[in-house]
């Protein structure tokens, strides 16, 4: 899974549309983190509901928002 593009964010909490790379599965209402954490493990490591497939070998991270330790 992907994410194709962030729809909102509140401090570091967004919601997001995120894709399948390999199905095309869409989810528009995708609830994440905008920390380094979540975008290098959490996302790459998700399965979709549609395949079971997780993000390949190719996966690129978005970086956050925010840097790290900065408070909001």
């Amino acid at each position: 899974m992907r994410i194709k593009e962030i729809t909102s964010q509140y401090r570091r909490d967004f919601v997001a549309v995120i894709e399948c790379e390999h199905c095309g599965y869409i989810d528009q209402k995708f609830g994440g983190y905008d920390d380094a954490y979540f975008h290098n493990t959490v996302i790459p490591g998700m399965k979709c509901p549609k395949c079971g497939e997780t993000a390949g070998e190719n996966y690129r991270a978005l970086s956050s928002k925010y840097p790290e330790h900065f408070v909001i």
